[in-house]
């Protein structure tokens, strides 16, 4: 077996943990509680923001309350590139789904649902994510659009996601070691034939792990470590130290699924736009910050976490496409994936 020494990352194969079943049950009741309850929250938002102009027609009455043409058109603007046809028969089943919405939440509010602190806690911070993500979309209202010569360099500086774009076949395995068998386990990999034969030895010398496979496109891995995954060769196997032993990245096999400039360059514009709005974000907040009054207090009071980090929810929500979103979407374009 073929082993390249590289320092990889790679991310989201690790199934997460079960968690309590009766944690998740109480949890559950709450945030449908919580949802039901915001839903009314989010639909008065939404009216005191509608114009003056904009129809507000009944589309049907659930008790004494009215589901309007405008809260469902709001649903539809969801869903662009809809058909005439499409879209009349999607407003209907919207209109369905509001109507059960709307009983939920009457009944929350019957039950005093909407008085209970665990809800109250939920409403309020989902108002502030409303809040914060209303504001990110101002501040990148005023972004400019990338030219066609930007678009190009972005297109032919990322030839991984690109014109050498492959779909790559991985098997990820973690291990559970101490840093003094971190030489022998490399030593061991490296005269393997493949990575079953290792992880009999694994299992032979008592030795945790866990294997996960997948098959990933380009733009589903980690753009920082994409260039790296790239360079390798089928066969090739990347290993990374981790806080808790080592992560082995096996390429088993990889097809090439190149994407062209012209299907590419509608969502590397958009990608481009997203990437400028979370700039934008970041340097405003950064004058926010300056400006403001922060006082750390008890335990946060010695080690005040990154004025990035802080921000990072916020920026999230003007860049919500990922780094790799401009294959993903042309991909799609293109009829490759």
């Amino acid at each position: 077996m073929k082993t390249t020494m590289q320092r990889v990352s790679f991310l989201g194969l690790t199934p997460a943990g079960s968690g309590n079943g009766r944690g998740r049950a109480l949890g559950t009741a709450a945030t449908w509680a919580a949802v039901a309850a915001l839903a009314a929250t989010v639909s008065l938002l939404s009216a005191c923001g509608g114009g003056k102009g904009e129809a507000t027609q009944t589309a049907a009455k659930v008790n004494k309350e009215e589901i309007t043409v405008h809260q469902i058109n709001q649903l539809l603007q969801r869903q662009p590139g809809l058909s005439e046809k499409q879209a009349d028969a999607l407003s209907r089943q919207l209109l369905e789904r509001l109507i059960d919405q709307e009983l939920s939440v009457q009944k929350a509010q019957d039950l005093k649902l909407d008085r209970d602190p665990r809800v109250v806690q939920q409403i309020e911070a989902a108002k502030r994510e409303i809040l914060a993500r209303a504001y990110a979309e101002r501040i990148g209202e005023s972004v400019s659009k990338p030219s066609a010569d930007e678009i190009a360099k972005f297109y032919d500086e990322k030839p991984a996601l690109f014109k050498e774009r492959r779909v790559y076949s991985l098997q990820e395995m973690s291990i559970e070691a101490a840093p003094d068998q971190f030489e022998g386990l490399r030593q061991r990999l490296q005269g393997s034939r493949n990575l079953s034969e290792f992880a009999d030895y694994l299992r032979g010398a008592g030795i945790r792990f866990n294997v996960n496979e997948a098959v990933r496109p380009a733009e589903q891995l980690p753009l920082n470590s994409l260039d790296t995954i790239a360079r390798m060769k089928d066969g090739d196997t990347a290993v990374q130290v981790t806080p808790n032993g080592l992560q082995l990245l096996h390429l088993a096999t990889s097809r090439l699924n190149p994407v062209d400039e012209v299907t590419a360059r509608p969502a590397v514009e958009a990608f481009l736009i997203n990437q400028r709005k979370a700039e934008a974000i970041q340097k405003d907040l950064k004058g926010l910050r300056e400006t403001g009054k922060i006082e750390y207090l008890g335990k946060f009071a010695s080690k005040p976490a990154p004025a990035a980090s802080a921000a990072a929810s916020v920026v999230q929500a003007a860049s919500a496409a990922s780094a790799a979103a401009p294959a993903s979407d042309a991909a799609k374009n293109q009829g490759q994936k």
